[in-house]
């Protein structure tokens, strides 16, 4: 499985697992499948969504991550300075949270719906937090 289908609300992506440059985060985030939770607006990170997971452990620690994902990047923040949790970037984003920059596992790639990713993001922003899966293709 190197594809996956992402739903939030209403609306439909594709994405690719970076296994080349996130194996663990990925072989980890696998064997969740089907992964469901909902997503709420960032706090601090502009445009995008988060899913906040707690003290939930991943056990894996930092692989190909950034604070300055693309439009349409999926990173964890396997925790640490802040609580574990997933960001979909969906425009501009510096991911940050109340204790300042953070670093997340870039591990999934948009590579269908980008055109979504605006309204996608508004939705959420107006309308309050929203149903997210994650599906293997």
């Amino acid at each position: 499985m190197s594809q996956l289908r992402i739903t939030v609300g209403p609306f439909s992506f594709t994405a690719r697992l970076e296994l080349e440059r996130a194996p663990e985060t990925c072989r980890i985030f696998q064997g969740l499948m089907p992964f469901r939770n909902q997503a709420i607006h960032s706090r601090w990170s502009g445009e995008a969504v988060w899913v906040p997971l707690g003290d939930f452990q991943f056990g894996v620690g930092f692989e190909n991550h950034t604070c300055h994902p693309s439009r349409g990047d999926i990173l964890l923040y396997p925790g640490g300075h802040s609580e574990t949790e997933l960001l979909f970037a969906y425009g501009s984003s510096s991911f940050a949270s109340k204790m300042g920059a953070l670093a997340g596992n870039h591990f999934l790639t948009l590579t269908q719906g980008h055109e979504q990713l605006e309204a996608m993001g508004k939705m959420v922003l107006w309308q309050g937090a929203q149903p997210i899966s994650f599906e293997p293709l």
